[in-house]
């Protein structure tokens, strides 16, 4: 117990917040337009304070929107307390409504509370699991995301990242469902499946966020009958992201659950999907939807409604170790999402993630994130490095 002559902790004040896209081998999405190895998708942020301390987090847009709007939101984040993520980023949320909210700034305010919360924890002495809700466990199932493929390279592909030890997989986009052929979608299927460990999972993601997704509902009908028959454990994005009654429809037809929600941001656009009954399972993204405060909210209205949250993690490896952070504070999350072979996951950190015998991560108990950045390997994809670091 803090003695009153100690009193409170005194403010730590940004002083500034920068951006540092990343370029060089950005991985495929299996998009209609795919994903250049030059594009900028992914982008860090570094928070710096006049105490020294610094945040780091990531946001899932092209890094120079990410870069305009923190000048954009610098009259809402200059000088502020950087102890106070949730409120924070609520001012910058309340004060932004009329610039387009949901879109881009959203996503930067994602990397710049998890950055705050970093900062926090940092401050603090405390993992931000333990800040947000304690530990409910230390460790939990990465599962390996993987796009589809032809039937005769699919089984293949999941036996590399197999034979490293995970035990649980989702395969998404590529050809299913976008060739008009059912029977090669299920071949796909097939081969996956044959291809898994013993009690291995499988999740299969269609995709509809997609541009011009070429399917309806009655597809979708059809193809979670066919995935119910493989014991697939969920469908992921099975129609197009924003229609809710077919969400609604299909979820209370399926035999398998129907997952969703990836490109929602904000708390309030999940409203309606989970009261309404459109998910099984809820999937924020937390580089998207506005950080670890707002994902939070969301999975405790998924909990209080009794829908599944698994956070949909296609971003960096500050992504998944707020992911991990979320994971054990709150009860129930026996998943995160981990992107196969990605450089922006498993080369740039200090001590990149490793799964243990029981193909399971560890949820780090370090202060923040608890996970370090590695300046030369972050120095590898972007040009901007340097500044993520300066304070350090």
């Amino acid at each position: 117990m803090l003695s009153p002559s100690r009193g409170a902790i005194a403010p730590v004040r940004i002083t500034r917040i920068v951006a540092a896209p990343l370029f060089g081998e950005s991985p495929k999405g299996g998009w209609s337009t795919e994903i250049k190895a030059e594009d900028s998708i992914h982008a860090l942020i570094a928070v710096h304070t006049d105490a020294g301390v610094t945040g780091y987090g990531s946001c899932f847009t092209d890094g120079r929107l990410v870069e305009a709007a923190i000048k954009v939101l610098e009259p809402f984040w200059n000088g502020e307390n950087a102890l106070e993520p949730e409120r924070v980023s609520e001012k910058m949320h309340q004060n932004t409504f009329w610039m387009g909210r949901g879109g881009s700034l959203t996503h930067a305010i994602s990397g710049i509370d998890i950055a705050l919360w970093d900062i926090f924890g940092k401050v603090t002495g405390l993992s931000i699991g333990r800040l947000i809700g304690g530990r409910h466990q230390d460790r939990v199932m990465p599962y390996c995301s993987l796009l589809m493929d032809e039937p005769e390279r699919m089984g293949d592909e999941i036996a590399v990242y197999r034979e490293q030890g995970f035990r649980a997989f989702k395969i998404g986009w590529g050809p299913f469902g976008r060739r008009n052929d059912t029977k090669l979608d299920e071949a796909i299927v097939r081969a996956a499946k044959d291809a898994l460990p013993s009690g291995g999972r499988l999740m299969v993601d269609a995709g509809a966020s997609d541009a011009y997704w070429p399917n309806g509902l009655k597809w979708a009908l059809r193809a979670a009958d066919m995935l119910a028959d493989h014991d697939v454990e969920w469908f992921e994005e099975a129609v197009k992201p924003d229609a809710l009654e077919d969400f609604i429809t299909l979820r209370k037809n399926s035999r398998i659950p129907i997952s969703g929600g990836e490109v929602l941001t904000r708390r309030q656009s999940f409203i309606p999907f989970i009261t309404q009954g459109a998910f099984d399972i809820v999937q924020p993204d937390v580089t998207k939807v506005g950080g670890l405060s707002e994902q939070r909210r969301i999975a405790w209205l998924a909990q209080d409604f009794g829908v599944r949250y698994v956070g949909h993690g296609w971003n960096t490896a500050l992504g998944i170790a707020a992911d991990l952070q979320l994971a054990t504070a709150l009860p129930n999350v026996d998943l995160v999402e981990y992107i196969a072979g990605s450089a922006y996951v498993d080369n740039i950190m200090s001590v990149p993630f490793s799964l243990d015998a029981d193909g399971m991560l560890a949820i780090p108990d370090a202060p923040g994130l608890g996970v370090d950045l590695d300046r030369e390997r972050v120095a590898r994809y972007t040009p901007n490095a340097g500044l993520l670091f300066e304070d350090d």
